[in-house]
């Protein structure tokens, strides 16, 4: 199979400035930590192969692309255009940083949003109008992480609480150190969620594309 005929995974990375969302993205892609950061403006880009439904008669291989958002709000009015074609969306919040999280909100709020407005800046809502009902049978799987676990000490690490945007999204959470490979070993639990969320991203991916090719038929029948 030739890497054309690869199927692509589209997953937004997104969270305020500075929380460390290029640091998860390279040792989500690469295995490592990263060795120098800086900010990104507009966005970036990183690949990884993920086995869809590895172990299962339904088995393939897919490109996950991490589109890593610039998080300053300086690019708050331009990025709306990398809100198209999504399959994922990963909330990144500083776990030392309790704004990052309250945030979160906010980011979901504007991606869910611009998806709904295909990517357009029509009918533009302001972040604060954030209502958990907004994503009521919404079907974009959605990962919420909490990084610099290691920046805690053991007795707030022991006091750690769900996320209360992941329980309002039904998503699962995960909080680590991006500095330390063995946060996401194979076979660690945060790497069995971690390729539970791309199945489940693949899936959406799968039944977009179903959809238009069977409107496309339609199309010509007409």
């Amino acid at each position: 199979m030739s890497s054309i005929d690869i199927e692509k995974v589209k997953i937004l990375v997104v969270g305020d400035s500075g929380v460390g969302k290029s640091s998860l993205v390279h040792l989500i892609c690469h295995g490592q930590p990263i060795l120098n950061t800086s900010y990104t403006i507009g966005a970036s880009l990183d690949v990884k192969i993920h086995e869809y439904k590895e172990g299962t008669p339904a088995q393939k291989t897919c490109f996950v692309e991490f589109w890593d958002i610039g998080g300053s709000v300086n690019h708050a009015n331009s990025r709306h255009i990398f809100y198209t074609a999504l399959n994922g969306i990963i909330l990144v919040h500083d776990l030392t940083n309790r704004k990052s999280h309250a945030n979160l909100g906010k980011w979901l709020s504007e991606i869910l949003q611009r998806e709904q407005n295909n990517g357009s800046e029509r009918h533009r809502t302001s972040v604060s109008e954030y209502d958990p009902e907004q994503f009521a049978g919404h079907h974009t799987p959605i990962l919420v992480v909490g990084v610099k676990k290691d920046q805690l000490d053991t007795q707030r690490q022991n006091k750690l609480q769900s996320s209360s945007i992941a329980e309002e999204c039904g998503a699962d959470e995960i909080n680590l150190n991006c500095t330390d490979a063995k946060h996401l070993a194979p076979g660690t639990t945060n790497a069995v969620k971690f390729s539970r969320f791309f199945d489940k991203a693949t899936s959406t991916q799968e039944r977009r594309r179903i959809s238009t090719s069977q409107n496309m038929k339609s199309l010509h029948a007409d």
